[in-house]
């Protein structure tokens, strides 16, 4: 299998939240995007000036048996506290903190490992690639971070909207 990083973006936002509610909005927009998510790693230690969490996703998407997309997406939460605040007249809770979030795209090629059977077979693909399906190979590419901002847009839109709805 061959993989290429294609683009990679943070988002950073301190202030008030929803974790609860973002997780699931982004694993919503993923698995509603033809992702298969799979949480890698949790982990939550308690500090002094609030919790630290960082989540590690891995979403892998089969585009054809030839390319997958995979998005790797780091979550890092710095100071969280609960908090409650008043909207529209009630009192709800959210989080505080620092929340930052990794995008990671990558591009899978031959991730059923179909070339893999011999040092031929390796240069033939290598020739596939180079020649036969070049272009195919960027529009790919091109397709995989239209996803990925896709996805990261719309988590800012609801960073966005929790700012305004304050």
């Amino acid at each position: 299998m061959e993989s290429d990083i294609i683009y990679e973006t943070k988002i950073k936002y301190t202030g008030v939240f929803n974790l609860n509610d973002l997780y699931n909005l982004l694993y919503d927009f993923l698995s509603d995007g033809g992702y298969f998510v799979m949480e890698e790693g949790y982990s939550e230690k308690i500090k002094a000036e609030g919790k630290e969490i960082e989540i590690k996703w891995t979403c892998l998407k089969k585009v054809t048996d030839y390319f997958r997309f995979r998005l790797k997406i780091t979550w890092r939460l710095f100071r969280v506290v609960d908090v409650e605040i008043m909207k529209n007249g009630k009192k709800i809770k959210m989080n505080k903190g620092d929340l930052e979030i990794k995008f990671t795209s990558v591009l899978d090629r031959d991730y059923e490992h179909k070339f893999e059977i011999s040092p031929f077979h390796k240069f033939l693909r290598a020739i596939y690639e180079k020649y036969i399906i070049k272009n195919r190979i960027e529009q790919m590419e091109e397709k995989l971070v239209e996803e990925t901002l896709n996805f990261v847009n719309n988590t800012k839109a609801y960073l966005e909207l929790e700012i305004k709805t304050k």
